[in-house]
């Protein structure tokens, strides 16, 4: 057993550490090796690869982004603003080169292939940006001369402009929300919130008008006679046919053709294979990450640590919320992975980059290591 009284990193680690988040974070994790290996053997059948090949490659995307969640998590508040800075510049960077070199897929460019690794660039820049967006608005609070909103602004224009040039709509309405309530948390003027609501829905109609892709998905939602609704419908008859304790491991349906089972609609294969009450437990599992996040945050007063594990925290939500979403026919299909379950190894070591900020930002600190970074009653001490 670890003893108070030791001064070694990891001790200091394990006792600021938030445990009941850390063990909702590592039961997320648990549960989609789960249904990876539930999932994906049928999908790698159907394209000629090995059963179970997206499955060891989900184990081995687990590994280092374990490592990652646990060393972002001894960062200080400090560490973690100049990490952000960096990652997102580099992101930046990545998504440019892929705009200019990037192969086109379904026409998207969004991977890009380094070192043999295939890379989304735009899934390491969210958690950076949600960052470096919360330092700016704490700024604005504290020195109201400097023009940091402006500066958010303008990164956040920068951001959404290089996605839609993909296109990638579904990051780019989640990054504006996230955006536009970190800008709420910060305590802007209702004016200029919904004027960024309805800038944001003129950029939405602006889509349905020019861009066919996001007019058909939204007119198969609307009327379902319109187009094609293969994988919604089969989704949703998964959760018919899983009822409230599913037909078992193995026995799912869906999956046999649903061809992104172990990606967009994960959720409804553990719908049938486990049943709605798993479904009910991972959802309280999100909402536990997300609620225990944002109490930790409100009771921090220091305002950058309460704004970046804020919107870190809304970012993991909603992310979740709009997998779930299109599962259940809710809002209109839109490919986005749901946290830690899903398969892909950019959107996992981005979540674990971003869930290791939040561990790191709602520690409770010692008061010497929050002297200083010069903040002495923003956190705090322990005992």
């Amino acid at each position: 057993m670890l003893s108070r009284e030791e001064r070694t990193p990891f001790s200091e680690w394990w006792w600021t550490v938030d445990k009941p988040l850390l063990g909702a974070i590592l039961a997320l994790m648990l549960t989609g090796v789960i249904l990876s290996l539930a999932a994906s053997p049928p999908v790698a059948t159907r394209i000629g690869l090995d059963p179970f090949h997206f499955f060891s490659r989900h184990v081995m995307f687990l590994a280092p982004s374990f490592m990652v969640l646990v060393g972002v998590s001894f960062l200080s508040p400090r560490s973690i603003r100049r990490s952000a800075l960096i990652i997102f510049a580099v992101s930046i960077i990545l998504i440019v080169v892929t705009l200019a070199i990037g192969p086109e897929v379904k026409g998207s460019r969004r991977w890009i292939t380094l070192l043999g690794v295939n890379i989304q660039a735009s899934e390491i820049a969210k958690p950076s940006f949600v960052v470096i967006a919360a330092w700016l608005f704490a700024e604005s609070t504290k020195r109201p001369e400097m023009p940091a909103t402006s500066m958010a602004l303008v990164l956040l224009l920068m951001l959404v402009s290089l996605l839609v040039m993909e296109p990638d709509f579904g990051q780019t309405m989640l990054i504006l929300m996230v955006w536009g309530a970190l800008f709420f948390i910060a305590g802007m003027r209702m004016i200029w919130v919904f004027g960024l609501a309805g800038a944001a829905s003129a950029g939405l109609f602006s889509a349905y008008l020019f861009v066919p892709h996001v007019a058909g998905r939204i007119k198969r939602f609307m009327n379902p006679a319109s187009g094609d609704t293969f994988q919604v419908d089969t989704a949703m008859e998964a959760f018919y046919n899983g009822g409230w304790f599913g037909l078992g491991p193995g026995e799912g349906i869906a999956k046999r053709s649903l061809p992104d089972s172990h990606t967009d609609f994960v959720f409804a294969v553990a719908a049938e294979e486990f049943g709605i009450i798993l479904c009910l437990a991972m959802l309280a599992l999100f909402a536990f990450v997300v609620i225990r996040t944002l109490s930790r945050a409100y009771a921090n007063e220091d305002m950058f640590s309460r704004f970046a594990a804020s919107g870190l925290a809304i970012l993991f939500g909603v992310q979740a919320a709009i997998n779930m979403s299109v599962n259940l026919q809710l809002i209109p299909a839109k490919g986005m992975t749901l946290p830690f379950i899903s398969y892909g190894g950019s959107s996992i070591v981005s979540l674990a980059y971003g869930v290791g900020m939040m561990l790191a930002l709602t520690r409770l600190r010692p008061r010497t290591e929050v002297e200083a970074t010069g903040h002495a009653d923003a956190m705090r001490s322990y005992a």
